[in-house]
């Protein structure tokens, strides 16, 4: 999932070399410094990728501190939700 994020972070900068120079632990806001629309299309194109509709009530910014972070984020909002009845 790592590999994927950060091809699509090279995407999304139009650097595809990206991809092999960003750690699992690039702090994706300061290191990588999308501006607003880039993280506007980084957010949709990830949503895209791992068909998943994020919960914004439950997404904050500290997500985004690392790759690692925003990965386990990802597979939370992958994980089945139970109903409540």
């Amino acid at each position: 999932m790592e590999k994927k994020v950060k091809e699509i972070i090279g995407e999304i900068k139009n650097k595809p070399y990206l991809a092999q120079v960003l750690s699992d632990e690039t702090d994706i806001i300061n290191d990588v410094e999308l501006d607003s629309l880039q993280m506007i299309n980084f957010i949709l194109r990830i949503e895209e990728e791992f068909d998943l509709e994020f919960d914004y009530d439950n997404f904050n910014y500290d997500h985004l501190s690392s790759i690692t972070n925003f990965c386990q984020f990802i597979s939370k909002q992958k994980e089945p939700r139970v109903a409540m009845s």
